[in-house]
């Protein structure tokens, strides 16, 4: 299937925590102002870009110097409201060195679940990206748990992305993860993995080969990220999920190459 994305002019970019923070806890600084060029690259070429980032934890067990995430709910939310705070200040002073201006939405489950709410928020997005602003969202992790009767939290930002890019009317969600797309087994298990370059339908098969939790700094798997790809499909809009390594590579990818996976209906 040759790609095309001519047709693209919205984009949601989501950025798992695995690819913000190194091995050693430290913040990834050439990752995040890689990633800060390739959006202000496609926002000067008039495309519409939002940002979903994971990392608020990561980026206050830095600070904090935590080496481990803290096993109670409440110290987890001090310590994510801490790094969110850090968070949006290198962002904010890395993506002013591209003369590119960005936001913060902080969002909870009830707040895409209440018609008005949503409509107030789906205006706050469309308002940001008229004025040439990167909306940066994450969960409001500060305040978002799951209660008995009310739950606030989305699970993780895989799925907030997806539900993003949904509501905003996004042509095509970008996820970018540690792992280089979706295989059809597991290959930190098995050499011979072969990469999904094309992915049209969800099957049962793809469910049971995906598996597991994430880093220890972040909380999604792959399992995660075919429930998200589940919910772009529904939508008829179009995911790749590639390797962050690298995030120039989204340039690449939009160009037509085959990098990582494509989800999209035939």
């Amino acid at each position: 299937m040759k790609r095309n994305f001519e047709h693209v002019k919205r984009i949601v970019i989501k950025i798992g925590t695995s690819s913000l923070v190194l091995p050693s806890g430290k913040i990834d600084l050439n990752k995040i102002d890689q990633l800060a060029f390739v959006i202000s690259n496609l926002m000067n070429r008039e495309l519409d870009v939002i940002l979903v980032s994971s990392g608020a934890m990561g980026f206050g067990l830095d600070i904090l110097k935590m080496d481990k995430r803290p096993a109670e709910v409440a110290r987890q939310q001090a310590v994510s409201s801490v790094g969110q705070v850090a968070m949006m200040s290198l962002y904010s002073q890395i993506f002013s060195h591209y003369q590119t201006n960005v936001s913060q939405i902080l969002l909870t489950r009830d707040v895409v679940e209440f018609p008005e709410s949503l409509e107030n928020v789906t205006n706050t997005f469309e308002t940001l990206l008229s004025m040439r602003i990167v909306p940066i969202v994450n969960e409001n992790d500060a305040i978002s748990v799951d209660e008995m009767d009310h739950t606030t939290k989305f699970g993780d930002n895989d799925r907030l992305s997806a539900l993003v890019a949904n509501i905003t009317n996004s042509d095509l969600l970008i996820m970018l993860s540690d792992i280089d797309g979706l295989f059809d087994k597991n290959p930190t298990i098995y050499d011979n993995a072969v990469l999904r370059e094309n992915v049209t339908e969800i099957t049962e098969e793809i469910l049971k080969s995906a598996g597991g939790a994430g880093s220890k700094f972040g909380t999604g798997g792959m399992l995660s990220k075919i429930k998200s790809a589940q919910m772009i499909f529904d939508c008829d809009r179009q995911m790749i999920l590639m390797n962050g390594a690298n995030p120039r590579d989204i340039l690449r990818a939009l160009d037509g190459k085959m990098i990582g996976t494509l989800f999209a209906k035939e």
